[in-house]
Parts: C-alpha cells; sequence; structure tokens
C-alpha cells in the first residue's frame, strides 16, 4: 500500500480523497494556486505544495508542476479527482514514466473512453445501443447545420473531451445551431484543450440514467447499481439520487451488465461511471442508449457509498496499489435511498447567474466530513470552503455538496428539506431555496423526472417555493414572537423608550397581500383565533432560530427591516410585516419607495469576461436580440436586449474584465 499520495485537485474533492487516505493511514499532499492559498483542503493535507497563479491553465492544468511536486514530496501516486487532468491521457502517461502510480484507469481506457467521439463508435461495434448522430469531424458552422437538418431537430452539440456540463448545447432549429456551434468549441478549447464538437439526436423526454462500475488489475468488474442525475440546468446536474425511482431490477440488471461488458472490452479498472440516456416515454424502460463513459469519480458518487456501503475513494487506492476487489458482485445490495444537493453560488432568483465573492457568513446543517459514509445520522456535507474564504470566478461556483440517506425516498427528502433550512450562507447568492423547492415539488415526490424538469416546472424563472395556508399561519405566530421578544428587550433598555411599556398583546401580521391577527397569551398563541401549538426561544440578534410548530420543527433564518422581518424557510424569503394591531390601520399612509426603471441599460450580471459585443452606437435592436456574451466561471452567457430600441452609447468592448452590475451599453 501507499504510504503517500498526491491529490491533483482542490475543493471539496481535494478534502474527500484526503479524509478517506487518513483513515486508510496514508500521508496526503495538497496542490493549490494563489486563489487557494488558504483554502480548507490546504490545511487538511499533510503537506502542500505551490504550483502557481489563479488561473487553472497556470496551475491546476499543468502537469510537469504535479509531476514536480510528487518529487519534491515522495509522493508514490496521484489521485486526479475529478476535471483539470482527470481524464487527460499524457498525464497518466508522464506518470508511468516517472513511476508514479496513477489512481485511476489504464491509459488505453481514457483514451478510448475519454474521447466522446471514438467512444461511441467502439460502444456502437460492441453491440452497445448509441443515440444517433454524426460522430465524425464537423468542418464549421454551415457544416453543422447541415448534420443537424440531416438528423431531424432537437439536436444536441457537445464537445468531443467536455464534461461536467460544459461545451453543450440544445438545438431546437437552426437559428440555435448557428448561434451555439462556435460557442460549443469554444468552451470546449477553453476548459479542456479540444475544440472538436460532435452532433446526436437529442431523445424527447429523456432521463439521465448512470451505472458505477468499479475494476481492478485482474480482470474483476462489478457494477454498483445506479443512479438517476435526471435533474440538470443547462445540463449541469443539480440533484442526483440512488437508486433511481424509474429502473426496474431487470432493467438494473440488463444496464450493468451491458456496463460491465464494456468496460471489460477496453480492459477497464477502477472506479468509472458509464451515462445512458433512456427514454421516459418507453414504459418498459429498455429503449436507452449508451452516451459516454466517465473514466473517473464522479461529482454524485457519495449517494452510490451511502446504498452501498462501499468507500469509492478507498476502492481505487487499493486497486491502485494493484489489490483484487474485495466484494463480488453479489455482494453489492441497496440499502435505503441516497439524495444529493449540489449548493452552487448561483442566484436562482437572477436566472441562475452565478455569484462570486466572499463567504461573509457559512454555517452547513452538520459538520463537513464529520461521520462516515452516511454522515451524521443520515446527513453528510461534503464542503470545500470556510467563513471568510472566496468563491472565485476562476473554478467551479460549487460551496458544498448535501447528502442524506434514509430508509425510504421520502425519508431522504425530508431530511433534505431541513438541512437545507439550516445552511447559512451569505455574502453571495446560492441555490439553496431552489433545492429546497425541488425536494417540495409534488412531480418530484412522483418521481415522473425528466432532464427537461427545471425548464418544465419553472418555465418564467424561479420565484420561491410555494407556502400553503399551514405555513403562512405558523410564520405569521414566529413573527409575532419574534417581535414581542424584541419590545420586550427594548422595554429593558434604558431610556430607549419614554417609561415602561409592555409588548402589545395583539399583532397585525403581514405576509404578502393576506394580514392576520396573532395574540400572545401567557400560555397561548392564537392567529386569527386559531391557537398554533408554537414552542422556540430566541434571543434578539439570532440569525436562525429552531420552533417546533405542532410537534414538528421548523428552521427559520431571521433577517430584521423596518417594521418586520424577512423569514426564510422551506425555499423561500418572505417579507413580513409586523405592527401592533392597535395602529396597523395607520401603515397604509407611509410613502414607499419604487424602483428605477433599468431596461434601458444592459447591465454586466455577475463578474465576468466580456466575450462579444455584437452591436454598436446607432444600431437598432429588438426584444430578445443577443447584444453580448460574458463568461463566467468558465461557462458562456448570451445577454438579449429586454426592449426594442437604438443603441445610445457602448461603455465596454470586447476583452474587458467586468465587475457585476457594470453598464455595458444604453438605449436611447
Amino acid at each position: 500500500m501507499f504510504e503517500k499520495i498526491l491529490i491533483a485537485n482542490r475543493g471539496e474533492i481535494a478534502c474527500r480523497v484526503i479524509k478517506t487516505a487518513r483513515r486508510m493511514g496514508i500521508k496526503t499532499v495538497a496542490v493549490y494556486s494563489d486563489a487557494d492559498a488558504r483554502a480548507p483542503f490546504v490545511r487538511m493535507a499533510d503537506e502542500a505544495v505551490h504550483i502557481g497563479p489563479s488561473p487553472a491553465a497556470e496551475s491546476y492544468l499543468i502537469a510537469d508542476r504535479i509531476i514536480a511536486a510528487c518529487k519534491q514530496t515522495g509522493a508514490q501516486a496521484v489521485h486526479p479527482g475529478y476535471g483539470f487532468l482527470s481524464e487527460r491521457t499524457s498525464f497518466a502517461e508522464q506518470l508511468a514514466a516517472e513511476g508514479i502510480a496513477f489512481i485511476g484507469p489504464p491509459v488505453n481506457a481514457i483514451a478510448a473512453m475519454g474521447d466522446k467521439i471514438e467512444s461511441k463508435k467502439l460502444a456502437k461495434e460492441a453491440g452497445v445501443n448509441v443515440v444517433p448522430g454524426f460522430v465524425g469531424e464537423i468542418e464549421d458552422t454551415e457544416h453543422a447545420v447541415k448534420i443537424a437538418d440531416e438528423i431531424g431537430y432537437p439536436v444536441m452539440m457537445k464537445a468531443s473531451a467536455g464534461g461536467g456540463g460544459k461545451g453543450m448545447r440544445l438545438a431546437y432549429n437552426e437559428t440555435d445551431v448557428r448561434e451555439g456551434f462556435e460557442a460549443t468549441k469554444r468552451e470546449g478549447l477553453n476548459s479542456f484543450g479540444d475544440d472538436r464538437v460532435f452532433i446526436e439526436k437529442f431523445i424527447l423526454n429523456p432521463r439521465h440514467i448512470e451505472i458505477q462500475v468499479l475494476g481492478d488489475q485482474h480482470g474483476n468488474v462489478i457494477y454498483l447499481n445506479e443512479r438517476e442525475c435526471s435533474i440538470q440546468r443547462r445540463h449541469q446536474k443539480v440533484v442526483e439520487e440512488a437508486p433511481s425511482p424509474f429502473v426496474t431490477p431487470k432493467m438494473r440488471k440488463a444496464m450493468g451488465e451491458q456496463c460491465v461488458a464494456l468496460a471489460k472490452a477496453v480492459g477497464y479498472y477502477s472506479a468509472g461511471t458509464v451515462e445512458l440516456i433512456v427514454s421516459g416515454a418507453d414504459p418498459t424502460g429498455e429503449s436507452f442508449y449508451f452516451l459516454e463513459m466517465n473514466t473517473r469519480l464522479q461529482v454524485e458518487h457519495p449517494v452510490t457509498e451511502c446504498i452501498t456501503g462501499v468507500d469509492l475513494v478507498e476502492q481505487m487506492i487499493r486497486v491502485a496499489a494493484g489489490e483484487k476487489l474485495s466484494l463480488t458482485q453479489d455482494d453489492v445490495k441497496i440499502d435505503g435511498w441516497a439524495i444529493e444537493n449540489r449548493i452552487y453560488a448561483e442566484d436562482p432568483y437572477r436566472g441562475f447567474l452565478p455569484s462570486t465573492g466572499r463567504l461573509v457568513r457559512y454555517d452547513s446543517p452538520v459538520p463537513g466530513w464529520e461521520g462516515g459514509i452516511r454522515g451524521v445520522e443520515g446527513t453528510r456535507v461534503d464542503d470545500g470552503v470556510a467563513e471568510g474564504g472566496e468563491v472565485s470566478m476562476f473554478y467551479d461556483p460549487m460551496i458544498a455538496k448535501l447528502i442524506t440517506w434514509g430508509e425510504t425516498r421520502d425519508e431522504a427528502a425530508d431530511k433534505q428539506i431541513a438541512a437545507l433550512d439550516q445552511f447559512r450562507i451569505e455574502g453571495l447568492g446560492h441555490n439553496i431555496d431552489f433545492l429546497s423547492a425541488i425536494m417540495q415539488h409534488p412531480r418530484f415526490r412522483s418521481g415522473e423526472l425528466t432532464t427537461g424538469f427545471i425548464a418544465e416546472e419553472y418555465p418564467e424563472g424561479f420565484t420561491g417555493a410555494p407556502a400553503d395556508a399551514a405555513l403562512l399561519r405558523n410564520l405569521s405566530a414566529i413573527a409575532a414572537f419574534l417581535a414581542t421578544a424584541l419590545a420586550d428587550r427594548a422595554r429593558n433598555i434604558d431610556g430607549q423608550l419614554d417609561g415602561p411599556l409592555d409588548p402589545p398583546a395583539e399583532w397585525q401580521v403581514k405576509i404578502g397581500d393576506a394580514a392576520r391577527i396573532v395574540s400572545l397569551a401567557e400560555d397561548e398563541i392564537k392567529v386569527d383565533s386559531e391557537a398554533v401549538d408554537l414552542s422556540m426561544a430566541y434571543t434578539p440578534g439570532e440569525p436562525l432560530v429552531v420552533a417546533e410548530v405542532g410537534g414538528e420543527e421548523l428552521a427559520v433564518k431571521i433577517g430584521m427591516k423596518r417594521m418586520g422581518f424577512t423569514l426564510t424557510t422551506r425555499g423561500a424569503a418572505h417579507d413580513v410585516r409586523v405592527l401592533p394591531a392597535h395602529i396597523a390601520p395607520l401603515a397604509g399612509h407611509l410613502i414607499e419607495k419604487v424602483p428605477p426603471d433599468l431596461s434601458r441599460f444592459l447591465i454586466c450580471p455577475m463578474p465576468g469576461l466580456l466575450v462579444a459585443l455584437n452591436v454598436g452606437e446607432g444600431d437598432r435592436v429588438e426584444i430578445g436580440q443577443p447584444l453580448a456574451v460574458v463568461e463566467a466561471m468558465k461557462m458562456e452567457n448570451i445577454l438579449r436586449a429586454e426592449k426594442a430600441g437604438v443603441v445610445k452609447s457602448v461603455n465596454a468592448k470586447a476583452g474587458e474584465s467586468l465587475r457585476v452590475d457594470a453598464v455595458i451599453l444604453e438605449l436611447e
């Protein structure tokens, strides 16, 4: 067994590998860029080596610096994590030439499966069902349009070396191909150093199912069941679960055996994932097609660990050290259900725009990396951030992964909702409300999932999870309790009030357009004369309280505002006005500020690079017309005109780095 390994990655996956290595008694070496100098994974490792500036192309993607760090520290093996160099054949070859073990598959398997074009050819030759498409070289945009017309819309354009949702565009017509083909090439080149693109038929009502495979260097390969990854946004997975609510035992066996056969055909060992697309319109579940094989660990691997009890990182290390698999296919079971949500630095209320900056506050429902594979009582947090740290524009915007395990799917989802409420993230936008809304959504609960779930259920964007009457009633009671506590505190501060004054016995609580009267007697709280069983403790200034309402816990984050609070829970932030009932009628005479109309400005919605500016001064623009392209977090975002008009002035030029809310241009 290795005595010391180096992790050629960063963030939560570096922490993940370090945790298992530490348990196995193996010393670890971290490598880090300027941006990650104070990151948690650097502190967790036994040693750390600086490898360059913040951009990945100048640090994490330079194989020579990784190898130099191995030599400097005496590391015998390298775990690549995912992304960066994890599927780069040249990196694995360089390690082998230096006598350093690669904790991953053999070079020939990476080459065969890492290239999406070549892997489809191999899969087809092996008799595996593949999605109809064109897997040759595409010359230019005109050639791409011709191919798409022949295949039939809709089609998917994919970067050959892509992964993680980058370098992918869905096209419903010729205009989409013309707008997206060059962007797909650029994203492939910028993220993976390869601008080749292939085009394939987009399967309608698709479900994304993947099979986890595991093999050793002695010819043994098994599958560890499936994961459902259908809930995606911009082809980036958002929610993953294991097992799938769609897959039957018969289907699981057929998929698993087919994936094992494919892995054996290319001499695969280590952990890997075969991704399949399944037609949700087929009630038999037998219409599944090969998409690609990821020759590395997946972001969503924890859900497989939770239901099988297998530590995949440990297995990868043991396989790389030459050990045989300690389990057979018959040993692989399904115990309970696991769900993973990816917590990203993005703002779902503003079209999921990336949000970079400092984590002014960060607190998770359970400490990161505490407990075993299933965390603490079925709740696990895999994170790579710390309070005061920064989510940088240079890397993926992931803050943490929340994994919950339960005996049933509903139990795992309920644990997600409760845990999401107890995250405290301040300083940048995040998608916690959105994730909670998905977990509560009736369609998610029914298991009727497709990759179009988000677009279909939130066609006008996300505005918060809907709240039922019971929740609004409970929030009204909590708001009155908070207001009473604050009034009681004010009474006890010398000079704050003119003489002694007891808190009101009745409050008017307004949430949205509905106003409720909340009365607080010594041992009873009533909302519109209906008793509410509320138990809670609150010290003014606390940012989060956990109340017990009707015997169930409800975690609520508290924001102070004029004449009330912002109460955030169950996937939405509620603006709550609280006034003594006897003066509430006077509140209608207060003047409220009206926000200015900014529709004539094209405003940069996130920090990023202005890749292209499509118009100039004096140009006429129409609603929906692409005006500019801004790149952030390695993804290109097309900014479109919100109104028709003539360009009055242009304040930026292509190639400039823009701050958030920078004015790019103004219409007359």
